[in-house]
């Protein structure tokens, strides 16, 4: 009978689907990926009479941000998404921005799909770069936070 090794972590792609110009394998490559989480919000109900009996009934799923991290991109098609859509929120001119799915793909070290989750109908909810210091070698990192109706695993 064959061991069961669980995956690792490290090898994984992220695919925004919908958005215009996701050719690029480049596009594809983050650093890190967080957020693939969800939680049941519930309700105490206490029964008449009794204080030490509490129920807790199920209300709503509620889902995290989904946070992804990856060296700066000087041309990124999501990047020109984002700002589709931060120009839609935040002007009174209105642009043709659509929320997207993205498909996370954990893979083997054969790039095979091990596991995907389809994140559906995300947008940005901020963007950030990190800190240039004068006394570190580091990648500049950005970062995107995104908010979604819910997610699903597909394997």
């Amino acid at each position: 009978m064959p061991s069961y090794y669980p995956p690792t972590g490290f090898h994984f792609k992220v695919e925004f689907q919908g958005v215009s110009g996701m050719g690029t394998d480049t596009e594809q490559r983050f650093q890190d990926v967080s957020g693939l989480s969800f939680e049941i919000e519930t309700e105490p109900l206490r029964e008449g009479g009794e204080n030490r009996f509490e129920y807790k009934l199920p209300k709503r799923t509620k889902y995290s941000n989904l946070v992804l991290k990856r060296g700066l991109l000087t041309d990124s098609a999501i990047i020109d998404w984002m700002k589709s859509a931060m120009s839609t929120f935040y002007t009174v001119v209105v642009y043709d921005f659509k929320p997207a799915d993205i498909m996370i793909t954990l893979l083997d070290e054969a790039d095979e799909p091990v596991a995907i989750w389809n994140v559906v109908q995300a947008y940005p909810l901020k963007w950030s770069v990190s800190d240039f210091k004068s006394t570190e070698n580091a990648v500049v990192v950005e970062t995107m936070e995104l908010a979604y109706q819910y997610f699903e695993r597909k394997m």
